[in-house]
């Protein structure tokens, strides 16, 4: 279900341009305020950095039998490692949202990819980290809205999209270099396997109506990570604290690795396969780059560092055009089972948790920004449907407070810390899978917990009606 405005495109932006005018002065004064009275104290850093269509078995920490990816490795041998880390949704846009918000999707009208944006209303992370003297900057896919109104570009860019325009600018990024939508992983402006050059049709934007136009050839994990270094470099030298959001394209399709990782893997596996961990390695090649300049500046001990993917690989089975893995769970991208949303999750920050630790509770995106604000002790007044993982990571709970819910096209999903209940549309009975002892999900036990399922189903049913409650108050 989706609410439209009543206002025009160009009223709502000339209404938003105001409210973002007070919004941005008022932040202005409270961080300045902020910055006088916090020498000495040290706040930390925040990075979210994400993988596209990266399944759970992707990584070579998770047993992967080709992929190269010591970074990765080096951060869950480190760091936290979750082992049931969930994407919010089993497609892009709301898992991002969910990312930024820590709400549902459903409550801000982003129901799937290129489906609505985020609402002018809705208080991003962003948006309360720079209120609190917060450098911040967006770096690659957003697909949480379109870019410009003058230009045709990526999916909904242009006067075709205006009502859908929600740039990173709008909602709370002091500095952007970010795209629409897809990419390919390889000179990511061009058309990809073309005989002659032929532009891709979606521009890497870094302010209103204003296009990046150089080095945009080569990897594309490098082309971002050549913005986000500089970013952190300016923010550390200024003595500020800074949240980053990094969302690389890989390994969405069109997939085109970096000839130099490409030639990691032997020529006897399937050229699509090479390509394809060829771009996921040279995404890790990345991050450890990121690693090795927050150490350079002196920075990285007090940073939190998270990474995860935005869904689970894509194919409907794995395959010559589908080498993403699960890792034998069910399902992939576009699926609310397991393999759709169950996705690689880290986190590194040594200054608060030094000794390497496994996190076994189920934890979604949406706890991202319950989290990093507890963390950071800044209280917030939206209502959030992820929680703090702060007791989790701090050992005072070994279980989650409450359950999480998802909804992608015709499935909703409710899952406690045991048990997951899956509807796969109206009419269509219910199951029920004790996903601790069964993440396969090969054995329903609906007709066994059938008590179990009411009330299941019940919650589900509730938070279904309230986000979309919600959903009508969105401003769009």
């Amino acid at each position: 279900m989706s609410f439209g405005s009543s206002f025009s495109g160009s009223e709502k932006s000339t209404m938003h341009r105001k409210c973002n005018s007070l919004t941005c002065l008022v932040a202005f004064i409270v961080g300045c305020l902020l910055i006088g009275t916090s020498r000495g104290q040290s706040r930390p850093n925040v990075i979210l950095v994400m993988a596209d269509d990266m399944g759970w078995g992707d990584v070579g920490y998770n047993g992967h039998p080709n992929l190269q990816t010591p970074h990765l490795d080096r951060m869950a041998k480190e760091g936290v490692r979750f082992n049931r880390f969930y994407a919010a949704s089993a497609v892009c846009s709301p898992t991002r949202a969910s990312c930024l918000t820590g709400r549902h999707s459903v409550r801000l009208g982003i129901h799937g990819a290129n489906n609505g944006h985020m609402p002018s209303n809705e208080q991003t992370l962003a948006e309360t980290l720079k209120g609190s003297g917060y450098r911040t900057g967006h770096f690659g896919k957003w697909h949480l809205g379109t870019l410009t109104r003058k230009t045709k570009d990526s999916n909904r860019g242009g006067p075709r999209g205006i009502p859908h325009y929600a740039p990173p600018w709008d909602h709370g990024f002091d500095s952007s270099f970010s795209t629409e939508a897809k990419v390919p992983t390889f000179n990511p402006m061009q058309a990809p396997l073309s005989t002659e050059v032929k532009p891709y049709g979606t521009s890497y934007w870094v302010s209103e109506e204003t296009r990046a136009t150089s080095n945009l050839e080569g990897d594309d994990s490098r082309i971002i990570m050549d913005r986000v270094v500089p970013f952190i470099e300016g923010a550390a030298q200024a003595k500020r604290p800074f949240f980053c959001v990094v969302w690389f394209h890989a390994p969405h399709l069109p997939i085109v690795a970096d000839p130099e990782q490409l030639a990691r893997y032997p020529a006897s596996l399937p050229l699509f396969s090479r390509h394809y961990y060829g771009c996921i390695s040279a995404l890790d090649k990345q991050v450890g780059r990121l690693r090795k300049a927050l150490a350079s500046l002196g920075v990285s001990r007090n940073t939190m560092l998270f990474f995860c993917s935005d869904n689970g690989p894509e194919g409907r089975k794995q395959g010559l055009k589908a080498p993403g893995r699960t890792r034998g769970l069910r399902g992939r991208k576009r699926s609310l089972f397991e393999g759709g949303i169950r996705v690689p999750g880290l986190l590194v920050w040594p200054a608060r948790f030094p000794a390497p630790r496994v996190i076994d509770a189920p934890c979604v995106t949406s706890d991202y920004v319950p989290t990093i604000l507890d963390a950071l002790g800044i209280e917030s007044k939206m209502k959030h449907d992820g929680c703090s993982l702060m007791p989790l990571l701090t050992g005072e709970a070994s279980k989650r407070p409450r359950p999480i819910g998802f909804q992608n096209s015709k499935m909703a999903v409710w899952m406690t810390d045991r048990w997951k209940l899956v509807m796969r549309g109206r009419s269509a009975s219910p199951l029920l899978y004790d996903i601790k002892a069964d993440p396969a999900e090969k054995k329903n036990l609906a007709a066994q917990y059938s008590d179990r399922v009411k009330d299941m189903l019940a919650a589900l049913n509730t938070c279904r009606a309230d986000c979309r409650q919600t959903e009508k108050t969105a401003e769009r």
